[in-house]
């Protein structure tokens, strides 16, 4: 196999036509996907164009997405902590472990001004994201989602954990 950078591009997602995600992230997870408990967590917020990629193959075809949110997990005490909820992370099934899926994490996560970081979240598996990105579950256990999901795959990163509320539930951020 070739160099992924000499074989893909990555670019902003909104300079991609929206049906076109659409599809990829039906091809990727099943039209039923919007029954899944991350969509929930992001309902009603528009994805954040700074940190949502496609990557391109080699013949300028669209072979992957990110899209991240802006989430928050609401305290005990009602207070909003925003987030940042990365995911999905969605690449064609053919396409799958060639890498495009890390070139999008990558991308993704190098694009959090290191100013003001905020934290990340996400629902997936600890052992690849853990690995690469510096993702936990140490800091979630105390964490609520609005809908069904393994305690395990709830994964955030954050420069600073002790920042981070022990318990709260985790929705859209609406400010």
């Amino acid at each position: 196999m070739s160099n992924l950078s000499e074989t893909a591009t990555v670019i902003p997602l909104d300079n991609v036509d929206p049906a076109l995600v659409e599809d990829l992230l039906d091809r990727a997870f099943e039209p039923e996907r919007h029954q899944r408990t991350a969509y929930k967590v992001r309902e009603g917020m528009e994805w954040l164009p700074a940190l949502s990629f496609a990557v391109m193959d080699a013949k300028d075809m669209m072979v992957g997405s990110i899209q991240c949110w802006p989430v928050a997990l609401t305290d005990d005490d009602g207070r909003a902590h925003p987030m940042i909820m990365v995911g999905p992370v969605a690449v064609l099934p053919e396409e799958q472990n060639r890498g495009y899926g890390q070139a999008l994490m990558s991308a993704a996560m190098s694009g959090i001004d290191e100013r003001a970081p905020l934290p990340q979240v996400l629902i997936g598996d600890p052992e690849y994201y853990g690995r690469f990105w510096a993702f936990s579950n140490a800091q979630t256990q105390g964490w609520d989602l609005p809908g069904t999901f393994e305690a395990s795959r709830l994964l955030v990163r954050c420069d600073n954990p002790a920042v981070l509320p022990t318990k709260g539930t985790l929705g859209p951020w609406t400010r």
